[in-house]
């Protein structure tokens, strides 16, 4: 399949004069987000906020939670609760992540990950990931999932700054000596396509995670796909 049917859809190129080139079977270097576009965690992201939230007084929706994912953990705690002061927001964050980590088991890969990124790795490709997940807690789950030997690099938020702040991206171009030309970024959250944008590195808007397919398109990624296999198919040609 091309990667034009097998996006569902493919949104408008950005028109940065970094970003000339958007073929992916050209790309050197694949760099993914990690909740939601790897490993499919939403829904205990979203229950772990409920329940810590709640376990001090405050309360939130779905799409509220929904919304801050992709962002550091602190970053969307003060949003979702900007009544609550410091103390709170830390209790908020330790709870959260008692709750997690408790129940991260139940967080597989999304089932056709291993075979694309051991097929990404058979050609060539370098791998790597930009995520609003502490370091703790990616290698946590890199451990859990037995995904550490597919990356070259990875790249969190207290490291290098919460989504969209690009930094991650350039630590990521600058260790494995790649240009923005040699890169596709892949990410569920509007802050992933904000983050690529700035750069002007081409980008894949998956459509199973955290944001809605019209969410996405606003933000006009480069492409667009609905499903799992769709981006395995796209990047593996």
């Amino acid at each position: 399949m091309s990667e034009q049917s097998a996006a569902s859809t493919l949104a408008s190129a950005t028109t940065s004069p970094l970003s000339i080139n958007h073929r992916l079977s050209d790309k050197t270097l694949v760099i993914f987000d990690w909740d939601g576009t790897l490993m499919d965690s939403i829904g205990l992201i979203v229950e772990s906020m409920h329940i810590a939230g709640e376990a001090h007084g405050f309360q939130t929706t779905d799409k509220e939670v929904k919304d801050i994912i992709g962002l550091s953990l602190m970053n969307g705690i003060d949003i979702l609760y900007p009544e609550a002061d410091t103390s709170q927001k830390l209790a908020i964050q330790q709870s959260y992540a008692d709750h997690y980590v408790a129940n991260s088991h139940s967080t597989p890969l999304f089932a056709p990950t291993k075979n694309m990124l051991q097929t990404l790795q058979a050609q060539g490709k370098k791998l790597a990931v930009a995520t609003g997940k502490k370091r703790k807690g990616l290698d946590r789950v890199l451990d859990a999932s037995k995904s550490h030997d597919y990356f070259v690099m990875t790249r969190c938020a207290d490291e290098a700054g919460s989504k969209p702040d690009p930094q991650m991206l350039i630590d990521i171009l600058d260790n494995t000596q790649q240009q923005v030309s040699d890169a596709v970024f892949i990410g569920d959250s509007v802050y992933d396509i904000q983050m690529a944008m700035q750069l002007g590195i081409t980008s894949i808007a998956v459509n199973y995670g955290t944001a809605s397919s019209a969410e996405l398109a606003a933000q006009q990624p480069t492409y667009q796909v609905d499903t799992p296999a769709a981006l395995a198919e796209i990047l593996c040609g």
